[in-house]
């Protein structure tokens, strides 16, 4: 089965902050690291069930799972749920960050 990717709001202003960050120091690295994290996010379209269930999966009823991207102190967390044929990504974190809350999710 072929699932489409959406991308909430939400998740584009979270990429957009990161990238935001980056090019601040590095232009052509934040473009290129933008580049492969959606490039990333798209692999979603087939298997996402692939992906571990987050820690924020407890939170709600219907499962949250996590996308990794990058590598130690750069790495992020993709958080998106299944609905049918498609997965909504709802949120990016650093992989740093405490888990998110609810709200975080789906406000």
């Amino acid at each position: 089965m072929t699932y489409s990717v959406v991308v909430t709001q939400r998740a584009k202003d979270d990429l957009r902050h990161y990238y935001a960050v980056a090019a601040k120091h590095a232009p052509e690295t934040a473009t290129r690291w933008l580049d492969r994290f959606e490039d990333a996010l798209q692999t979603l379209s087939a298997n996402p069930t692939r992906c571990p269930l987050a820690p924020e999966n407890d939170l709600v009823v219907q499962p949250i799972y996590q996308l990794f991207f990058g590598k130690r102190a750069g790495r992020y967390r993709a958080l998106f749920t299944i609905d049918g044929n498609q997965v909504l990504v709802l949120h990016i974190r650093r992989g740093a960050m405490d888990k998110a809350a609810e709200a975080d999710l789906f406000g």
